[in-house]
């Protein structure tokens, strides 16, 4: 029997004659990277910047209708200075802070709608100054896309308050003049686009040019630097005569008793801040002198103290947010163990926009 030959391909031949494969070096080992240990920014007592004190937390279990997270920004806001300095009198030691964003990293019993991973941000009270936190889910709102952490953690007190200040205390109509005070500050930039996309004619004021310039860019038609000029000269200027209906206040003691005397008569002051420090020589009188005025001292915990109200005004900010119609600008980032640097820098009027610690 013929015996069959079977021609070697060119392929077979250059596979033959090549050199045997040399065997791969295993990778080299690298350290896992170190995730910082837990620890909270804790004021020991009321007083300056010097009572904060860095503290290593022990992470429990989320209980029933509460949601362990991880922050991944907190925002800095007045409230927190006046808490510190005992203006506004709470217990201690105490984690200061009142607002965060963060992810979902583990969830207790009975929570619905939230699911490790989620990102979320709120607004409470106290105990943000940390680089994790138990809290109630209830207190949650998810973060849409297109809203970053950083801007969801700056917005959720000052975008909030914005929201019940023109819709709850005085509800602008197209056509007025109001006046917003510090106008440059975390809530008065966010105030100014707001009226702005409102076709509110607003007049802020603002110590020193550039916070003027700032001002002015985020919205505000009139911008008067009260360190050079009478404001209420200023409003009565640019109103004719007439005065404003509304006055936003978030100063206190330096504004008054001007802000009242910007208001043409039935016009409201809306004191919802002291940055200056308290009002203590107001009288009602007062209100009858300038015209039948009125008063306001909100707070925004009590507007969003029903689940449904908290919901349906998040998302009307973020819904501003995420049309471009508001920018939540983060103008400074300190380290969360460096938020003595964040209260001075704000106590002092050293900031603009808003200002964010980062765990």
């Amino acid at each position: 029997m013929a015996r069959k030959t079977v021609k070697k391909t060119t392929a077979a031949k250059a596979a033959r004659k090549a050199p045997a494969a040399k065997k791969a070096k295993p990778a080299a080992k690298v350290a896992p990277a170190k995730t910082p240990a837990p620890y909270a920014m804790v004021a020991q007592k009321a007083g300056g910047v010097s009572v904060f004190k860095k503290v290593p937390l022990e992470l429990s279990k989320p209980k029933k209708g509460e949601v362990a997270i991880r922050h991944t920004a907190i925002g800095v806001n007045f409230i927190d200075i006046y808490q510190r300095t005992g203006l506004y009198p709470i217990p201690f030691p105490t984690v200061l802070g009142g607002e965060g964003a963060g992810v979902v990293e583990a969830i207790g019993a009975g929570v619905k709608g939230l699911k490790v991973g989620d990102r979320v941000a709120y607004v409470v009270g106290t105990g943000a100054y940390a680089s994790h936190r138990i809290i109630a889910a209830d207190r949650l709102v998810k973060i849409p896309a297109k809203v970053s952490d950083q801007e969801a953690a700056a917005a959720m007190l000052k975008g909030m308050t914005v929201q019940y200040l023109l819709n709850d205390c005085y509800k602008p109509k197209k056509g007025d003049t109001v006046l917003f005070h510090a106008a440059a500050g975390g809530v008065g930039l966010i105030a100014g686009q707001w009226l702005k996309a409102l076709g509110i004619t607003a007049i802020g004021t603002a110590g020193g040019a550039a916070k003027c310039k700032l001002a002015k860019a985020n919205g505000y038609t009139h911008v008067i630097d009260y360190k050079a000029k009478d404001f209420v000269a200023e409003v009565k200027r640019l109103t004719k005569g007439k005065g404003v209906p509304a006055v936003y206040d978030s100063v206190g003691k330096d504004t008054f008793p001007g802000s009242l005397k910007a208001l043409r008569p039935f016009g409201i002051w809306v004191l919802f801040g002291q940055s200056s420090g308290l009002v203590t020589d107001f009288k009602l009188s007062d209100l009858a002198a300038g015209g039948s005025l009125s008063v306001t001292r909100p707070t925004l915990f009590h507007f969003i103290a029903e689940r449904s109200e908290l919901e349906r005004r998040a998302r009307q900010l973020f819904s501003m947010m995420r049309s471009g119609r508001v920018k939540i600008k983060v103008n400074q980032t300190f380290a969360l163990s460096d938020v003595a640097k964040a209260h001075k820098a704000l106590e002092t009027r050293q900031t603009t926009g808003q200002t964010v610690l980062i765990p």
